[in-house]
């Protein structure tokens, strides 16, 4: 297991110190002789295996986009030395721990580019100020290493056809793909955009998401909302690529929209047979369609995702492509043209018998809006609608920035309203619930309450309740401590004179639970 890279204690209570699982000496048995009459210490039976009680905030995904392209959340200031831009991520994750999230959403691709030294793509100018130099160090790596460390989940944010923020070609590295192959790339308003309907685009976007996944131990691959970019300067300039490609679609959109399809599917693919346990989501705008151009829309007046930018998000879900959809409904309840409440509403039905996890997009940036939010409670009132839904599975919050400066107070009404502790991330298909952890033990020193346990799995589940109790009996989700990717934690939250009980539950790459420990009682 990996060692915690930092300590969280002035944030959360809590110091996570990871170690490697066992920890002790292990002695081979003597054949024929009994491990008593040797002095050797006898095997901890397991408690029975008793599902966890849901009293709490129940499993849910809490995570929080960070963006890169201008340098966006993350890093900042391009030419900062390197040292001011870790510290920056690392305070940003420990707030993000401490607010109970479970997840990061990194932008490693925000356009062409790379966060990671790559085979196929320069590095992003966003790290040095410099397309395609050298930053000197894995930045990739780092990002990962400490979202572990915190135990949040790492999603990969790749963005498959933005080339460059500006639409001069003279600008883009040398090593850019784009730069080396002008025909792959074309003007379309201020930027650059990679053309999808080409099979060499598609195989670069693939080959990009494939090299990190193959390398890296990231937790999910993420799409945001770009594929055909929204309407801006008429139509997208692809008229040769269509009378190339194009034979046998009665039209223009439904031959870009099968141009998205099959990207969506192969990746749905190719991630699954290399890491099956690597989610692949993708958060697309929060209008599939509007009912006035499918009866099977919703009954909304915004843009229609699935004609003016030909994402069919409808079918990637319907095709189960996707772990989860994670779409931007960035409308205020009661809005208009989109509320809220029709938009949960309908992506709720959509999901439904799918496998498919819904987690909502939502819009913290837009805090202090007159059309959004003048009140601090208005996410917390999105929140609490998504309880009548039991598909919704979790929120993410754009942006970092936002939700780390707790804009306009709406962290602060989230935290009194629905984080107060923190939450597991719902299991994923495919895995296996490990068996629990063993050995675990609790000291009080110096006001601190220190635990370790042995165990091998992901991450480990920390459970407190007070006063004395069972051996064996259920952890409460009401009681959720913290979680860990190590072996042991520090909690400064235990007041003297109390008398708490400490379990512990081991995690699989999917999230599946083992049953808890043997209690540990820390008397007053």
């Amino acid at each position: 297991m990996r060692r915690a890279l930092s300590t969280l204690a002035g944030l959360t209570g809590l110091v996570l110190a990871g170690g490697c699982a066992g920890g002790g000496v292990e002695t081979a048995p003597v054949p024929g002789v009994p491990q008593a009459q040797l002095g050797l210490a006898q095997p901890e039976a397991e408690c029975p295996v008793v599902e966890p009680v849901d009293d709490g905030p129940g499993r849910q995904v809490r995570g929080m986009w960070i963006s890169s392209v201008y340098g966006g959340d993350w890093p900042g200031d391009p030419e900062a030395p390197v040292a001011k831009k870790k510290a920056s991520y690392r305070a940003m994750l420990d707030t993000a721990k401490a607010k109970n999230l479970n997840a990061v959403f990194m932008q490693i691709r925000p356009a062409g580019d790379a966060f990671y030294p790559s085979s196929h793509e320069p590095w992003s100018v966003w790290l040095t100020g410099t397309p395609g130099k050298d930053p000197g160090w894995n930045p990739l790596q780092f990002l990962i290493d400490e979202a572990h460390a915190r135990d949040l989940e790492f999603h990969a944010w790749f963005n498959p056809y933005r080339v460059g923020e500006d639409n001069d070609r003279a600008k883009l590295a040398p090593a850019s793909p784009a730069r080396k192959n002008p025909s792959w790339a074309v003007k379309y308003g201020k930027y650059l955009w990679y053309d999808p309907g080409l099979p060499q685009v598609q195989d670069l976007a693939t080959k990009a998401v494939m090299e990190v996944v193959e390398k890296y131990d990231v937790d999910g691959v993420h799409f945001d909302d770009y594929f055909y970019p929204y309407p801006s300067d008429g139509d997208f300039p692809d008229a040769g690529t269509y009378k190339k490609y194009g034979g046998g679609f009665a039209n223009k959109g439904d031959w870009r929209r099968d141009n998205v399809n099959k990207l969506v599917e192969r990746l749905s693919t190719d991630i699954k047979d290399a890491k099956p346990w690597v989610k692949f989501g993708i958060s697309p705008f929060g209008i599939w369609r509007n009912k006035s151009g499918h009866p099977e829309g919703s009954d909304t007046n915004g843009l229609d995702s699935y004609a003016q930018i030909y994402g069919d998000t409808r079918k990637w879900v319907k095709e189960g492509w996707l772990d989860y959809v994670l779409p931007q409904l960035y409308w205020a309840i009661g809005d208009s043209r989109a509320d809220y409440a029709t938009l949960v509403a309908w992506w709720s039905d959509l999901v439904k018998g799918t496998g498919v996890q819904l987690l909502i997009g939502q819009a913290g940036y837009r805090m202090g809006e007159s059309s959004f939010a003048t009140k601090a409670d208005q996410i917390s009132r999105h929140l609490t609608l998504n309880r009548k839904y039991p598909a919704v599975r979790g929120d993410v919050f754009f942006s970092a920035t936002d939700y780390v400066r707790d804009k306009k107070g709406f962290v602060s009404a989230l935290l009194r309203d629905h984080y107060r502790t923190p939450a597991l991330i719902p299991p994923s298909d495919g895995g296996a619930r490990p068996a629990a952890p063993t050995g675990l033990k609790a000291g009080r020193e110096g006001g601190k309450v220190t635990l370790s346990w042995r165990g091998d799995a992901t991450s480990y589940a920390v459970y407190r309740s007070e006063g004395g109790g069972e051996e064996c009996a259920a952890v409460k989700a009401s009681e959720l401590l913290t979680t860990t990717r190590g072996t042991s934690v520090v909690d400064t939250t235990a007041r003297d004179g109390r008398t708490y009980t400490y379990r512990v539950t081991a995690l699989d790459r999917t999230h599946q639970e083992s049953g808890p420990s043997r209690a540990s009682v820390l008397d007053r």
